[in-house]
């Protein structure tokens, strides 16, 4: 039993692989297509390009670990199928339980190896890719924060930001502008600013003050023109999106929105979606396992890779949605987010119990 188990972790661990290098080279090079367009400005050249898709690389990796393990698993266990292969490692007295079991212990080096990508490689490397890319492009931008927002130095003028929402909308926008001689000429006081395109924001309920020598002259809009060289990606490199953050990070920031007596719903779902999500590719595999009986009678393998495919995006953007509407609504988080987890999880018990009965 353990020889055939091992056979059977190697032809998965194979697939499994294979199916990596596949979608890592897609999206790489999707990846390079899109930077192309970039080269040029500023200092951004195309070798600066091709780190940037070497350093994103590792996110690749974590996002695609369910989708990846799901069809290589669906590949190696159909092809077995196919090959009568299964059908001697039922022979020899393997129980459908005992297979459950075999592909649980093949999928939790899986896990962990997604797990580390999560926790350790990838935050790392994309929070170092972007600051990379974005120096390169935005040479006269500085950024820092502190307990009082974002500071941002554009040109004469320093910005300060309270707040970055999801939506890339900025709360609590505060323009200091200078002149050539460092004199403070306008300060510029608004609750909302909107990303409208290149370059230029939208300021609602702005207060602005003009100040001279003299006098100062204070003036209300509804809203008014910014233009600067900020935008979202420029912003998102020092506010980290809660998705780009590690478990640890995420745990330490909702401490503290809390001790601040601040919303922690978004980081709290993103906080228990990372903490399970390398328990997705063990249900992934068990999703695999029923795609294996019958191989005859319900199509070959490509059309069971597709049906794979499709179960893996589903599951994707289903705890996306899941994720977002607990945010929106303020579901309880740890619901919110193992919620698509518990739907797939029973779709691969019953599927199982299923092939079983037939």
């Amino acid at each position: 039993m353990k020889i055939l188990t091992r056979y059977l972790a190697r032809e998965i661990y194979f697939s499994v692989a294979l199916v990596f290098a596949v979608l890592i080279m897609l999206f790489s090079f999707m990846d390079m297509i899109e930077e192309l367009n970039d080269i040029g400005v500023g200092n951004y050249q195309l070798r600066d390009a091709f780190l940037y898709v070497v350093l994103i690389i590792p996110t690749h990796i974590y996002e695609l670990f369910p989708l990846a393990t799901l069809i290589g698993t669906i590949f190696a266990v159909v092809q077995m199928a196919s090959n009568s292969e299964l059908m001697i490692y039922r022979s020899s007295g393997a129980s459908m339980q005992q297979m459950v079991f075999a592909l649980l212990r093949i999928g939790l080096p899986l896990a962990i190896l997604c797990f580390v990508f999560g926790e350790v490689i990838a935050p790392p490397s994309d929070h170092l890719a972007q600051t990379l890319s974005l120096k390169a492009k935005n040479a006269n931008v500085t950024l820092k924060e502190f307990r009082s927002g974002v500071w941002a130095k554009d040109e004469r003028s320093f910005v300060n930001i309270k707040n970055v929402l999801p939506d890339t909308t900025l709360e609590g926008v505060s323009i200091y502008e200078f002149d050539e001689s460092y004199h403070l000429i306008s300060i510029v006081a608004a609750q909302r600013a909107s990303y409208v395109s290149k370059d230029r924001w939208m300021l609602k309920d702005v207060k602005q003050t003009l100040l001279s020598n003299q006098s100062a002259m204070i003036n209300n809009q509804p809203q008014m023109k910014w233009h600067t060289t900020l935008n979202p990606r420029l912003l998102n490199v020092l506010i980290l999106l809660p998705e780009k953050m590690s478990s640890r990070d995420l745990y330490q920031y909702t401490q503290h929105l809390r001790d601040n007596h601040q919303k922690t719903g978004r980081y709290e779902i993103a906080m228990w979606n990372k903490l399970v999500y390398p328990i997705a590719v063990l249900i992934m595999m068990l999703l695999a396992l029923p795609f294996a009986a019958h191989n005859r009678r319900e199509g070959g393998v490509s059309g069971k890779i597709f049906l794979g495919i499709v179960l893996g995006l589903s599951f994707h953007f289903g705890g996306r949605l899941f994720s977002n509407l607990g945010s929106l609504n303020d579901w309880q988080p740890m619901l919110s987010a193992t919620a698509i987890s518990w739907v797939y999880m029973s779709v691969a018990l019953i599927m199982i119990w299923r092939s079983e009965r037939r």
